[in-house]
């Protein structure tokens, strides 16, 4: 296992469709386990192999740490509510920058394990959130992208300004 580097934002791989899997290995199952500890690192609650730079359809999300880290491998959304809900989401790739996103309230997922056993779900909370958060990445949909246009501009600019302080420490 192993904390890889993560993609930051405007990489044009963050706005890349992933590719399906189809091997379920061991090289996956290290991925994922990658995956696992470089969300943990960076830290965050969900990561796509998109953001450490691999165009493959896996996803690691652990919403609660008590039940920890879950595996989705080419997940699709299959079904969403027509309820929706605003959430705070943020990136591994653009961090110090979070803002509301609206999203449907459940949804039903299809995946496959780490296996290749193909499953479905439904999912809703915040495990909803990061399913539909995590599978527009895969998609090509970088969060930013369900901001409205004044929100992404701002979102782009504290990044920016983020980035800034992070490679001059004690400079705005």
């Amino acid at each position: 296992m192993a904390v890889r580097p993560i993609i930051r934002f405007p990489s044009p791989l963050l706005t890349t469709s992933a590719e399906r899997i189809g091997r379920f290995d061991g090289t996956l199952r290290q991925l994922s386990d990658d995956l696992v500890d470089t969300m943990r690192a960076a830290p965050g609650i969900g990561i796509t192999a998109s953001h450490i730079g691999i165009l493959q359809r896996l996803t690691v999300i652990e919403v609660d740490p008590q039940t920890g880290p879950r595996s989705f491998v080419n997940p699709e959304i299959v079904w969403q509510s027509s309820e929706t809900a605003w959430h705070t989401e943020g990136s591994v790739s653009m961090p110090g920058v979070a803002e509301e996103v609206e999203r449907p309230v459940r949804v039903r997922v299809s995946f496959q394990t780490l296996d290749g056993e193909t499953r479905e779900e439904e999912a809703e909370g915040l495990m909803a959130v990061c399913l539909q958060h995590e599978i527009d990445q895969l998609n090509g949909i970088f969060w930013i992208r369900r901001l409205s246009r004044l929100k992404r501009e701002r979102a782009v600019k504290r990044f920016e300004k983020f980035n800034r302080a992070e490679a001059f420490p004690g400079t705005q």
